[in-house]
């Protein structure tokens, strides 16, 4: 396999905790003719490109000292020009002996190709420099049990980050369980979060687990947390501080085992100051913040997205893939998006409905958007 991006006579290094992989890549005949050195973890590695230039790093992604998507993650950050290629199955000899030096070339990947969407988070589209880092916070944090805060305006995919956060981590195989705190009422909201006992109000015929005792050994996904009511505010924050949770009507406490992660589309900070919202579950919750960036932020993106969005319909509806004019992806690039990814996936859809069986969606197939049209008769009035 060619090294793709890197000249035939680029220095490289093989970061393993395991000498004998090390050695593998090394002979393998893919790299003969090139300066090779070595490094017996990630900590190594990263000492190593400081005092040497190199054109790319192998890396190993069993280390033993670090992890390795961190190492990789630092070196891209660091060393933007070094390429970085994964070594799979780094488990040194099999029963027996060595491995043929050849297996070296179907276990390597090139991280290029990761980094440019074979990496990104589960459910996520996009290669931008801040989703870069909306990644590389997501799975730093994914494999701990630290409180995750959300942040970022509606539509820019806040419940898919919390999902990759769960898909990520140890809990993966343990529910994942959302609560929209806007969308349920506050006479019921209490009883939806905690449970209730069998006679706690009126309709109450019979006991039921709370959604928090439903995300046993999973996770809890609180959406719109800046919707939760104070008094509901000071019953959330016992139940971080103390992992119980005592059910409405009973006078029993219950311990769970549940990662929380929460997100908002408002300041939090703000709420604060203006006594809406809690200090200290404020400092709770924003134990390891993600802000995610709007779609007009997401440079290069809007076209991945759009032509994602695009081949998903074609998929659904069993029809010929359809394609987007140069004209049509132009204007897709220059409107503003108030709606983010999901203002742009409903206009996917609408362009493929109007454009009935026609392959190529031209401009005419995205009529602007009414409220942005709005906005626009109200600036020109303001102007007269």
């Amino acid at each position: 396999m060619s090294w793709s991006g890197i000249g035939t006579t680029g220095r490289f290094l093989v970061a393993s905790s395991d000498p004998v992989v090390r050695r593998r890549v090394l002979d393998a005949p893919e790299f003969s003719g090139r300066e090779g050195m070595e490094a017996c973890g990630g900590a190594a590695a990263l000492a190593k490109l400081r005092e040497v230039t190199c054109a790319g790093v192998m890396l190993d992604r069993n280390l033993a000292d670090l992890d390795a998507g961190e190492v990789a993650a630092m070196i891209h950050r660091e060393h933007p020009d070094v390429e970085v290629m994964w070594i799979e199955g780094g488990d040194g000899a099999e029963a027996g002996g060595e491995k043929n030096s050849n297996s070296a070339k179907s276990e390597i990947v090139d991280w290029k190709a990761e980094r440019d969407g074979q990496e990104t988070l589960p459910g996520m589209i996009g290669t931008c420099a801040a989703m870069q880092e909306v990644n590389r916070l997501t799975r730093m944090v994914a494999k701990r049990d630290t409180t995750v805060l959300i942040t970022g305006a509606t539509g820019t995919g806040k419940e898919l980050v919390a999902e990759a956060v769960h898909k990520l981590s140890p809990r993966s195989k343990q529910p994942f369980v959302v609560v929209n705190c806007a969308a349920i009422p506050e006479a019921l909201l209490e009883a939806e979060l905690f449970g209730h006992a069998r006679g706690a109000f009126t309709g109450a015929v019979q006991s039921r687990l709370g959604k928090i005792h439903s995300a046993q050994g999973g996770s809890l996904f609180l959406d719109e947390i800046g919707e939760l009511p104070l008094g509901m505010q000071a019953k959330l924050l016992r139940f971080l501080q103390s992992g119980e949770v005592q059910r409405l009507g009973s006078a029993d406490l219950h311990r769970v085992d549940v990662r929380v992660i929460c997100a908002t589309n408002v300041n939090l900070s703000a709420l604060v100051e203006a006594k809406q919202f809690r200090m200290d579950l404020y400092y709770r919750l924003e134990v390891f913040p993600i802000g995610l960036p709007s779609l007009q932020e997401r440079e290069g993106d809007i076209e991945k997205l759009a032509e994602h969005f695009l081949a998903l319909l074609s998929e659904e509806n069993g029809t010929p893939a359809k394609w987007l004019s140069e004209e049509a992806l132009g204007l897709l690039k220059r409107r503003a998006w108030l709606g983010n990814v999901r203002e742009l996936q409903h206009a996917m859809e609408r362009a493929f409905i109007l454009s009935g069986e026609e392959l190529l969606l031209g401009a005419a197939h995205f009529p602007r958007p009414a409220m942005e049209t709005a906005q626009r008769e109200c600036g020109r009035r303001e102007m007269q």
